[in-house]
């Protein structure tokens, strides 16, 4: 089940980029309505003073009739109109999502609301770790229970590389729901909050599944490491321009056997770190060192049962190293549906042989 963990997360997070929706750079324009930049009340028939969007300005921005008779100047147009300002009037800030045209942002301002707009997702997201965990009902279940597994202790079974998996799937799924929510709210407030309890709330409907294994059950340890991956998420997404500065990825080395999907050569092969990334430092960003990356995570290996047997110690690293920035090097701010998707994908994951990690612990 542990397995299926990463896999349901990368797959999640495939999907919801190559949907082209994810953090979408788009401009929004309304409709551009006629506006007169000069006119005299002398020149003009009066009934042609009063155009709808004319009016409103004016009375927007209470200008007298005297002012209609001395004729408008370029400084009175150029304030802002707030009968304008509720609309969408030129290019949407870099930042900010492409809203739904005519979106009131106000509607989303609880969390049911906010649950509402995504609830599409949360059931696709239901429906795929209940089809990736049913086969469990066919495995002769039994009542659900408690185990007790410990984090990163040399005895535990997989040296708690399995307990950043948790992390890494609370993050992922947080940090997908963020992004649907940050497009269908229009960015409302508090949607990171949402997403994190969403997150969380998928963790614990996994852990269920563990609940009713003979050789699992439901694992403190595991829903504290779901939750803090879904708090990284809230983090991320609060702190301005930290997610142009830090990701907490996966990479995945095979081993001599190739890769596996489930067992303990499967987390032996897997890598977590977090990732800092220089292109996000406004002194480096137009420097060569935008695309080099700072790792720091962590690995274990030789603890297979085989390992184990033959006395093998089981071996608990701690690494540093350089990474490329695969994103900044060929997707930034890519106009293909293709590039958006790829690029999103590698703030969540590292291609094998594409950074180089030295142990510092032994």
């Amino acid at each position: 089940m542990r397995g299926g963990i990463v896999a349901a997360s990368a797959g999640l997070a495939l999907a919801a980029c190559w949907s082209g929706e994810v953090q979408a750079r788009e401009l929004a324009v309304a409709p551009l309505a006629w506006t007169p930049i000069s006119y005299r009340l002398e020149e003009q028939p009066a009934q042609q003073l009063t155009p709808p969007t004319l009016g409103a300005r004016l009375a927007a921005n209470k200008l007298s009739v005297s002012r209609l008779e001395a004729g408008f100047d370029d400084e009175a147009l150029a304030a802002p109109s707030p009968a304008l300002a509720q609309g969408s009037y030129g290019p949407v800030d870099e930042g900010s999502p492409a809203p739904i045209s005519g979106m009131d942002r106000s509607q989303y301002r609880s969390f049911g609301s906010q649950v509402g707009a995504i609830k599409w997702e949360m059931a696709a997201a239901v429906a795929y770790y209940t089809a990736v965990n049913g086969s469990k009902l066919t495995e002769h279940p039994i009542a659900p229970h408690v185990q007790t597994e410990g984090y990163f202790g040399r005895s535990t079974r997989n040296l708690g590389v399995d307990k950043l998996a948790h992390v890494y799937s609370g993050y992922v799924v947080s940090e997908i729901l963020y992004a649907r929510l940050k497009r269908k709210t229009g960015n409302a407030p508090g949607i990171q909050f949402t997403a994190a309890a969403l997150g969380l709330g998928i963790g614990l409907y996994s852990e269920f599944w563990d609940s009713i294994e003979r050789s699992g059950g439901w694992s403190w340890e595991d829903v504290s490491m779901d939750a803090a991956g879904a708090a990284f998420s809230i983090l991320r997404n609060s702190v301005p321009g930290l997610d142009r500065k830090l990701d907490y990825r996966l990479m995945i080395v095979p081993g001599a056997g190739g890769y596996r999907l489930s067992g303990k050569r499967h987390f032996e092969a897997q890598r977590y770190f977090f990732a800092l990334k220089l292109s996000g430092f406004d002194a480096l960003e137009r420097t060569p060192l935008r695309f080099v990356e700072l790792h720091l995570g962590y690995r274990g290996k030789d603890f297979t049962n085989e390992d184990r047997a033959a006395g093998i110690k089981p071996q608990r690293r701690i690494f540093a190293g350089v990474g490329l920035n695969l994103r900044e090097l060929f997707f930034k701010d890519s106009d293909s549906r293709f590039g958006r998707a790829a690029g999103e994908v590698l703030d969540y994951f590292q291609p094998p042989y594409t950074a180089y990690h030295a142990d510092l612990t032994k």
